[in-house]
Formats: C-alpha cells, sequence, structure tokens
C-alpha cells in the first residue's frame, strides 16, 4: 500500500508528520511518499521534492518561485501516473494541491484534504472545484465546518493538531540560562516568520522596534526563535543598528556551523538580540510578549498564552489584488476564532519600527492590559478542540482507505 502526501511549508511538515505517524500506527506495512519537510521525513516521509522549495505567500511571491513549483508539479504528477498509490493526502498549500488534485482525480486516486485551504478568507469561489476534486475533509478550526458544509462538502472538524505538540520543553529560567537571557528582565520575542520572503520584509522593522523599545527601556530583552530549516546566518544580511548574538548549546544541538557561534557588534548603544534555532516554543512561552509574523505563530502564542502584537506584510501587488479577494475582517487567525480583536494588528504601510514599538511598550508597560490580553487568548484556545487532530484524521483518511466512505 502506498500513500502520496504533499505539504507545503513548515506547519504543514509539523502536521503532515504527526498524520504519517498515526497513520503507520493503522497501516504498519504503508509506503509513504511525497513533498515534506525533515519533521515528514523523520516520521517515515520518502521525500520525493523538499517543501522548503516551495514555501511562499503571495501572488508576485509565487511567480518568482515558478521554476521550483514547476519541477516538483512535474515529478509528483509523473509519480502518480506511475505509482496510482492508495491515498493521496493534501495538507493546505492550496494553489498547488489543487493542481495536483486535478490530475489524481482524473487517475481515479482518492483525495484527502488535511487542513483545508483558506477559502473562507479569500477566493471563496474555490469552494466547487475543491468539492469537485475532494472525497473528504478534515479541517482544524472550529468556523470551517459550518462553512464547509452549508456548500455540500463532506467535512470533519477535528480539532487543532497545535493543541498535542505546543509546549515548552523547559523551564522559562533552564532557557535563558541557555540563551544568555536574564529571567528577572522582561523578553520581546521577534517572530517573523518561517519564509525566507517573509523574514526580509519583517525581520529588518521588527530589529528597528527592538532598538525603539531598548532606548526606551533598556531593561527589555530580545530573542529570535529562528525555524528549524533557516540558516541563522539569514539575519547577518540586514542591515540593522542591533546586535545579534546566536546562543548555542552542544547539547541541544541547536546548530552545527560552528562559524556562527559569535556576535555581530554594532554599538553598546544598541540592544543584543539573541538567536536560538529549534526551540520556538521554548523562546515564546519564555517572552512576555512577542511581536509575530500573521500566521500559525499566532495560534502557538495563543495556545501558550503569551501576548501578542501581529503583523502582515506582502508585496505592494499581492496587497492591491488582496483588497478584491479577502473577504474576512482581520489577518490574524486568533481574532478571527474570536470573532473581535483580541490582539492588535499591524498591516502594510502602517508596518514601522515606530507602530510596532509603541504597541509594545503599550503592553510592557499595561499589566492590566496584558492580562485581560492572556483572558482573552485562553477563550480562543479553549476553541480549538481537544488534542489527538492527527489520531480523529487519521480515522477518517483510513475510511478513503478501506472504500467505506463515499464522497
Amino acid at each position: 500500500m502506498q500513500v502520496f502526501v504533499i505539504a507545503g511549508e513548515a506547519s504543514g511538515d509539523l502536521h503532515g508528520s504527526n498524520l504519517i505517524r498515526a497513520l503507520k500506527s493503522r497501516l504498519p506495512h504503508a509506503k509513504f511518499v511525497g513533498i515534506g519537510g525533515p519533521k515528514m521525513e523523520a516520521a517515515g516521509l520518502e521525500l520525493l521534492f523538499p517543501s522548503s522549495d516551495l514555501a511562499v505567500v503571495g501572488v508576485v511571491e509565487i511567480i518568482g518561485h515558478i521554476r521550483p513549483i514547476l519541477k516538483a508539479f512535474g515529478r509528483t504528477t509523473a509519480w502518480l501516473r506511475k505509482e496510482r498509490p492508495d491515498l493521496l493526502i493534501l495538507i493546505d498549500y492550496p494553489e498547488f494541491n489543487l493542481l495536483v488534485a486535478g490530475r489524481a482525480k482524473k487517475l481515479g486516486i482518492p483525495i484527502f484534504y488535511y487542513i483545508s485551504p483558506q477559502v473562507w478568507a479569500w477566493r471563496q469561489g474555490r469552494v466547487k472545484k475543491i468539492r469537485r476534486l475532494v472525497d473528504r475533509m478534515a479541517v482544524i478550526l472550529p468556523f470551517e465546518e459550518a462553512f464547509f458544509r452549508s456548500r455540500g462538502m463532506e467535512v470533519s472538524f477535528v480539532g487543532h493538531p497545535l493543541l498535542g505538540v505546543v509546549k515548552a520543553e523547559i523551564s522559562k529560567t533552564e532557557f535563558c540560562k541557555e540563551a544568555g537571557l536574564n529571567p528577572e528582565r522582561p523578553i520581546v520575542g521577534l517572530v517573523p516568520g518561517s519564509r525566507k520572503s517573509e523574514i526580509s520584509r519583517l525581520f529588518p522593522v521588527m530589529a528597528g522596534a527592538a532598538e525603539k523599545i531598548f532606548q526606551d527601556r533598556q531593561d527589555v530583552q530580545f530573542v529570535v526563535p529562528l525555524a528549524p530549516s533557516l540558516d541563522p546566518g539569514i539575519l547577518e544580511s540586514f542591515n540593522c543598528p542591533i546586535t545579534i548574538s546566536f546562543a548555542t548549546d552542544p547539547h541541544r544541538q541547536l546548530h552545527t556551523d560552528k562559524s556562527i557561534n559569535h556576535q555581530i557588534t554594532k554599538s553598546p548603544n544598541h540592544p543584543i538580540i539573541q538567536v536560538v534555532k529549534g526551540q520556538t516554543y521554548d523562546a515564546i512561552a519564555a517572552s512576555d510578549l512577542i511581536l509575530a509574523a500573521s500566521g500559525t505563530v499566532t495560534l502557538e502564542a495563543a495556545i501558550l498564552e503569551i501576548p501578542m502584537v501581529v503583523t502582515y506584510k506582502v508585496s505592494p501587488v499581492t496587497c492591491f489584488l488582496g483588497k478584491f479577494l479577502i473577504k474576512v475582517p482581520f489577518a490574524s487567525l486568533v481574532n478571527l476564532i474570536a470573532g473581535r480583536q483580541v490582539v492588535t494588528e499591524i498591516i502594510q504601510r502602517d508596518v514601522t519600527p515606530e507602530r510596532l514599538s509603541q504597541e509594545a511598550l503599550s503592553l510592557l508597560r499595561d499589566d492590566a492590559g496584558r492580562e485581560n490580553m492572556i483572558k482573552n487568548l485562553k477563550e480562543v484556545k479553549n476553541a480549538l478542540g481537544g488534542s489527538g487532530a492527527a489520531e480523529r484524521a487519521a480515522d477518517l483518511a483510513m475510511e478513503l482507505i478501506s472504500g467505506t466512505c463515499v464522497a
């Protein structure tokens, strides 16, 4: 038995790895092949193509990465034609996955979509295409089930998979010791995203905000939890008025490139930003608040009950097109799930060091405001359902494999 799995981004790699493990417990002799990252590969996926080459956001950005995307599509469709797997599992990443689904449908391959495209946010007309191509869908946000069911789709809410994985592995004191931070002083986490395009747009602004925060309060410390798939040296390419320190611990194997175990010194009057790799949840949990790119990390912070300021910035062309296509009132998942503004969102032209630092300092000074935000984040966390999403999704996938589910 063969199962083909596609995840195009870091969050999909995490959720895909847990789904593969859940399916392996049910299908111990099955072969899993597909597109994913290191977590899915560690779970037993035979990589046909690395997802790191596909992780882009925005219309203009996709055009700039069209060659690797076309290459991955060619390899995938050729494999599907030759092998005819028993099941195709698609994880988010709609632009690519729906193209693959069209080819798979013609080949008679059952299609299971885990973590649906966010068509409720923009381009809702794609629901018709999804309904035609997908045999069964598992959704992870509480409002998605009613949205798709009202449009004639077979869909089940399985809970959010982050609930089973988002937790700090070590205490704040232990993390601070490893990262060179003082647990008695305020910590602001800078989380510019997992894609290179996001980091190039957001990290320089966040670093500028850190400088302004530091000018106002020199007791504040800063940490960047870098995605495991990214080279820590990427932060060196930006001309920021800061000092970047790469925290290392050979026992935790944060990274293996010894050449970056140093500090880039700008000036003693600028803040030091500690960079850690592979400790995202530890870093967020240790922070008093984070400046975060809009995306999965906002839910991770909500689960950890950490206050945040959310920021979102894409190319001007993508932003212009989005004005005509986006149908939701908020950019962050936290606010969408709450149905109201729980966290501040700073978008496009407003994404400046001045605005980010202003919001961060306001939260640092306002204990009552921070406590109220934490209370609201707990409500969002409770709305995400219980843990075990991958197990429930695996049960739905098994129905397709066994032929008991009729699309």
